[in-house]
């Protein structure tokens, strides 16, 4: 028996998983794990959880259907059951715990005692009020923050001291303080200047330290440090996902927070690498105009910029990346994708827990499923709180019967493809519950998505709400929300696998969902924000065939043609990313979301000609090049040009092989008629 007399679980035999119904006793399980003789270790064989109870098995569908939450009960665990995801690549950051603390000297000097026995303190004092000890136990210095970046181990701090008093040369004999009048300098140590009348006597008491020269320009200073700890009001870094190694305490309960994390982060810390990026996919910018910028717009931690003047991508800085997905999902092409989990791991899961859902019956025994995404956060914890009301009162239903949750990392990480996957394969809803956790523009950019995704099943004739944000903060609210009837789903559910482009995840759901539509449109209409899928509108008029969008297209949606002045496009291809159009000199080019079914959804996966035109013959050789309205552009445009009179303006006409030679031709003329 191990120590405290409990009873050890019974012994898991070598090639055995073992997967425990309860969360709440998870740390008991894993102890008496450890302490178990003969056991494998929890490296080799870890022991896996999955929460019944709150899920499902405390609601009012269990109390008065037991069998209705069976299926409910048998998915969670066949869910529980698959193989964990593979690996991520990871990055470090190393602390050695040297911290900045700024804000007022009082709070600054209460939050340094709490954390000196463990970090390397230094204080920046942002005011004059305030009083700081006698003895100069730490570094202290003031002035006003002018910049902040970095991240855990690695933050630049960049301030500027104007006060006529240097703490560096300060020794705090407190001269200062009895000698001034107006009682304009406090034992901060800094003079407030709103009350100083100028009377200088403090420069004459401090004259052996040289610390108060009123006439002293501004001293910007820049210093590295591990971890800063805002004290301020407002934050200096005013994002939704701060990030690792900073924190801001406006008031003492976040302090106290604060200082117990603070105290902890010295050393090597990890964290993975949450995303793959491919650069070839990605359609942000080309010869520095700028496409899409859908990634940029939507992250809250600020990790990710523009490189368009360099490799025509974006950057992510890995450590600033906090993992919430967003970028992947409202990212059009797949040129973004989440790695903790993978789209075919976190597929697997959907697939796993609808399949599993619907073979056990649970159609019939509680109508069809509706996928709930939630962090492992807040959002599990919301529902746990559901849970537990619902045991105690008749009057909450609990989590019903047929909702099937999906704890995620981040709600951000779920998006279009895998929402109409999880449809296809037989849920009639997909449901994200979003808390205080996510930031204002994760919930506008999945709102825009949703938008696409409902559209694209009212076009193919599904009735009902299918997609939606359910904006929760408490188990009342969540308990309202859970209760909406089941929308139209489809009648055979797929089987296919999620893959790891998202596009090609996209085409498998469409397909299927296309194969049952039980009223299909040939076209429907989509909005332009979020929208992964639309064609382009050519203006015959202006378009001279140049075929600039061609060469800024990313993803190969626009094609010429070798044989003959046209350009050509595949709809399948377009993720609306509009750098053709930004591109296009003639302004002939307008974006159409949409999603095209004619012939089947054939018709958008095939090349179509957009415009074509007569070709443009030498004036010396006869070969075609060029289109008869560009040449006759380009003529009339320079018609006016020094550079093209006479015989240079012939040459606009002439083929590249041709004007080289009509070139030396007519320089070989001029040096006959100089001889």
């Amino acid at each position: 028996m191990p120590a405290r007399g409990r009873r050890v679980p019974a012994r898991r035999q070598e090639g055995q998983e073992l997967l425990v119904a309860c969360t709440q006793e998870s740390r008991l399980f894993l102890e008496l794990a450890a302490e178990t003789e003969g056991a494998p270790s929890l490296q080799e064989r870890p022991i896996r959880f999955v929460d019944i109870r709150e899920t499902g098995g405390w609601s009012r569908a269990a109390r008065e259907a037991p069998d209705s939450v069976v299926p409910k009960i048998a998915a969670l665990v066949a869910a529980a059951q698959l193989p964990p995801p593979d690996p991520v690549p990871t990055v470090s950051y190393r602390s050695a715990g040297r911290v900045l603390v700024i804000g007022a000297a009082n709070r600054a000097q209460r939050a340094a005692e709490m954390l000196a026995d463990k970090l390397d303190v230094s204080l920046l004092i942002t005011g004059a009020k305030g009083s700081l000890p006698q003895a100069r136990t730490i570094a202290v210095h003031a002035g006003k923050v002018k910049a902040i970046a970095g991240w855990l181990g690695a933050f630049d701090v960049e301030w500027e001291s104007s006060n006529p008093i240097d703490l560096d040369l300060c020794t705090r004999c407190n001269a200062c303080i009895a000698v001034c009048p107006e009682g304009a300098i406090g034992f901060a140590y800094q003079i407030d200047l709103d009350k100083c009348k100028a009377h200088r006597a403090c420069v004459r008491d401090c004259d052996a330290a040289g610390a108060i020269d009123f006439e002293r320009e501004p001293l910007a200073t820049s210093e590295r440090f591990d971890l800063v700890l805002d004290l301020g009001a407002a934050p200096l870094i005013g994002l939704h996902q701060p990030p690792q190694g900073y924190f801001h305490a406006g008031d003492d309960e976040a302090l106290v927070r604060a200082v117990l994390e603070l105290r902890e982060l010295v050393g090597e810390f990890e964290k993975p690498k949450f995303f793959h990026y491919k650069p070839k996919l990605c359609a942000h910018s080309r010869n520095e105009r700028i496409g899409c910028s859908a990634c940029i717009d939507v992250c809250s931690a600020q990790a990710i910029t523009s490189d368009a003047k360099g490799s025509g991508g974006i950057i992510v800085n890995p450590m600033l990346c906090v993992g919430c997905g967003a970028c992947t999902t409202v990212c059009p092409s797949g040129a973004m994708a989440y790695a903790t989990p993978t789209a075919p791991d976190q597929g697997r899961r959907i697939r796993t827990l609808l399949g599993t859902y619907l073979r056990a019956g649970g159609q019939a025994a509680a109508g069809a499923p509706a996928l709930l995404v939630h962090s492992h956060g807040e959002g599990a914890r919301l529902i746990g709180e559901l849970g537990r009301a619902a045991r105690t009162s008749a009057a909450v239903h609990g989590v019903a019967a047929r909702v099937l949750p999906l704890s995620v990392w981040h709600t951000a990480s779920v998006g279009i493809d895998l929402w109409l996957a999880a449809v296809a394969q037989g849920a009639a809803q997909v449901w994200v519950l979003m808390t205080h956790e996510e930031a204002p523009e994760y919930g506008i950019a999945l709102a825009a998505q949703m938008r696409v995704a409902q559209a694209v099943l009212c076009g193919l004739g599904y009735a009902g709400e299918h997609f939606r944000l359910i904006d929760a903060n408490d188990a009342s609210a969540l308990d309202r929300a859970l209760q909406t009837p089941p929308a139209q789903t489809v009648k055979t559910a797929a089987t296919f696998n999620v893959q790891a482009d998202k596009r090609a995840t996209l085409e498998l759901a469409l397909d299927h969902l296309l194969a049952q539509a039980p009223q299909p449109q040939s076209v429907i209409a989509l909005q332009a924000q979020g929208s992964p899928w639309g064609s382009v509108e050519i203006d015959k008029d202006r378009c001279t065939l140049c075929l600039s969008c061609v060469g800024a297209c990313p993803e190969a949606a626009l094609a010429d043609n070798p044989e003959k002045p046209q350009l050509r496009f595949i709809e399948s291809n377009c993720v609306q990313c509009g750098l053709c159009a930004s591109t296009c000199p003639e302004q002939a080019i307008t974006l159409v979301p949409r999603l095209w079914l004619v012939d089947g959804g054939r018709a958008r996966k095939q090349m179509r000609v957009l415009n074509e035109a007569e070709p443009f013959a030498c004036i010396r050789c006869g070969k075609p090049f060029g289109t008869l309205r560009a040449i006759e552009a380009i003529v009339g445009r320079l018609a006016g040009h020094a550079m093209f009179q006479g015989r240079a303006a012939e040459r606009l006409k002439m083929c590249s092989d041709c004007r080289v030679i009509d070139i030396h031709t007519s320089a070989d003329e001029v040096r006959i008629d100089q001889l």
